[in-house]
């Protein structure tokens, strides 16, 4: 059996501009002075300014148009990139779009709640509604409900793009697909890559990717930096994400427990929060491959990538792939603290 078979299981539709780039950082490898480094380009998926949400949307917005669904309503972050982009695509789609922004970064100005991916939303024409509260999926997860309940109220047909554990992670597909595509440029460019580093927070991209890692034939470790949660609460949260995806996808062996990598040691002070490293990762990518990070997700994980470098964790003639999931508006949102 193809791969790719389990795609003809599941409504899809198109957004991501696909196959994005895999490219050598050689300026920022010759920094490091470690392994050689790669970096896979889903901040250039196209929609809305790009970045990873755009592969998993495709899969939402597949079973959203499958049941006829005129409107969208999804919860994240003052800053989210999923919501962003998720009112792109309900856009590019003739829909109408309800986002919920959690507020789940203390200590933030108007600049973070007014720029960045909030202009985006508006821009875009959203309805916005405020949740107050930042760390409770389940109490997001149920006013997207109550608002789902007033959309039908109004004549309307929504469709709910849950991020809690208690939903399938159907988005995860679009990293299976991801994973797949790298392993076939990795192959065309006749390189072998010995790790993948990538942001782990909602799980649906770590899953997503190495089920499709596992899935394509490839046993390339996968580490995963944590960017929300601690390892200890994140490590679990992959591993049940890993075997939904695996049952959808239809995977032939299961995934071992050991392939569950995460570190949070560039967690702190918390999700959404600047340290030193992440600083330093913003502008080292920046100065050397002209590469831009956000504050969030890839600055962060771009950290970890530089400290497991730093650690010796790989050797010098390895080669480790970044997986870029774009979220760069979210830059404007934190300039005060990166000027």
């Amino acid at each position: 059996m193809s791969p790719t078979d389990f795609r003809q299981r599941f409504a899809r539709v198109t957004l991501a501009h696909a196959p994005t780039p895999l490219e050598f950082m050689p300026n920022f490898t010759a920094a490091l002075g470690g392994p050689n480094l790669y970096v896979k380009r889903d901040d250039c998926t196209g929609l809305a300014m790009g970045g990873n949400k755009a592969r998993q949307l495709e899969y939402y917005l597949g079973e959203a148009k499958s049941q006829n669904a005129d409107t969208v309503i999804i919860t994240g972050a003052v800053q989210s990139n999923f919501v962003r982009q998720a009112a792109a695509a309900a856009r590019k789609l003739g829909m109408g779009i309800h986002v919920q922004l959690e507020d789940r970064v203390e200590g933030k100005d108007d600049l973070y709640r007014t720029s960045g991916n909030v202009l985006l939303d508006h821009l875009l024409g959203a309805t916005v509604h405020n949740f107050p509260v930042g760390e409770d999926e389940a109490a997001a997860d149920a006013a997207l409900e109550d608002i789902a309940d007033q959309v039908r109220a109004e004549g309307g047909r929504p469709y709910v793009v849950h991020l809690g554990m208690g939903h399938p992670p159907l988005g995860s597909l679009g990293y299976v697909d991801s994973a797949l595509e790298t392993l076939d440029q990795a192959a065309n460019q006749g390189l072998s890559l010995d790790a993948v580093v990538l942001a782990s927070g909602s799980a649906a991209t770590h899953s997503g990717f190495l089920v499709g890692l596992r899935h394509g034939g490839s046993a390339v470790p996968v580490y995963g930096i944590c960017v929300r949660r601690d390892a200890g609460q994140q490590a679990p949260r992959v591993l049940r994400r890993v075997r939904e995806v695996e049952e959808m996808v239809g995977i032939a062996s299961p995934i071992a427990e050991s392939d569950i990598k995460v570190d949070d040691s560039w967690l702190a002070p918390g999700y959404g929060q600047l340290n030193p490293d992440v600083t330093e990762a913003l502008e080292m990518t920046a100065h050397t491959e002209g590469l831009l990070l956000d504050p969030v997700y890839t600055a962060k994980t771009m950290a970890g990538l530089i400290g497991l470098v730093r650690r010796g964790t790989f050797d010098d003639n390895a080669n480790v792939l970044f997986l870029h999931t774009g979220g760069q508006p979210a830059l404007f949102g934190y300039s005060q603290l990166l000027s």
